[in-house]
């Protein structure tokens, strides 16, 4: 089985398009979205139409919930806030519903472990060493699952476990995912990515193989900007997306 696990594609059309069309070059079977569909970008209503469509597997992340009017954007800041209120205002009745019924963590076919922030906590950040090793524990104590695939942060990044040993290593390289290990894995962002490449980045996972690969694919990130500025939302939102930040 080849999933291509994605996540964090926050309304961006544009790049979610461009996936679609690497997706099927790829051979990948099954697509995981990891979270957050919607925010910060300008066609909420058109991804989350997409997503439905084309039938990947979906959990819930932080600015999902809050679209859903779930929870209220006040730990957001005034940029990321304004997207939500706005996103809010533009959401369908059904793609609200959808949001809503997201999970928060998804077993996906017994393989691996999906979630957005946290294992515990959607919006809590994986960024160093000590957060994945309480991670690990949360999987361990969760029901063992050795290979767990997180979004949030929108940077690609692997961690591993061996023994008593958490290190963080290159998502730059292929890694072969090792029997006795157990790995927590970001494929970056689909709609804003944030470690200064602005391409969409995701991650391909063969079973077969236990291989995890990282990806990336261009879009016209011109046009998802013009969105944003027509339809009245922070600047800064479409200038960021040019620079990967």
């Amino acid at each position: 089985m080849r999933y291509a696990v994605i996540s964090d594609i926050h309304s961006n059309l544009e790049a979610l398009t461009a996936f679609l069309v690497e997706k099927d070059i790829l051979g990948i079977d099954t697509v995981v979205c990891l979270g957050d569909i919607v925010g910060y970008n300008a066609n909420p209503n058109e991804c989350i139409d997409l997503v439905r469509k084309c039938g990947f597997i979906c959990l819930m992340g932080n600015h999902d919930s809050r679209g859903a009017g779930l929870a209220e954007p006040t730990e957001f800041n005034y940029n990321a806030s304004m997207a939500i209120r706005w996103t809010r205002k533009v959401l369908t009745a059904e793609n609200v519903d959808f949001l809503a019924s997201l999970p928060p963590v998804i077993s996906v076919e017994k393989r691996f472990l999906a979630f957005h922030g946290w294992l515990s906590d959607t919006d809590r950040y994986i960024m160093s060493p000590v957060d994945a090793e309480k991670n690990f524990s949360l999987m361990a104590d969760a029901g063992g699952e050795r290979i767990g695939f997180f979004g949030h942060t929108h940077i690609p990044a692997v961690y591993f476990k061996k023994g008593d040993r958490v290190d963080r290593i290159s998502p730059e390289d292929d890694v072969r995912l090792e029997k006795d290990a157990s790995y927590l894995i970001n494929p970056g962002s689909i709609g804003q990515p944030r470690d200064r490449d602005p391409r969409a980045s995701f991650a391909v996972f063969d079973t077969k193989k236990r291989l995890v690969s990282f990806h990336r694919v261009g879009y016209d990130i011109q046009a998802t900007a013009d969105k944003i500025s027509a339809a009245g939302l922070p600047e800064r939102l479409g200038e960021r997306l040019k620079l990967g930040w």
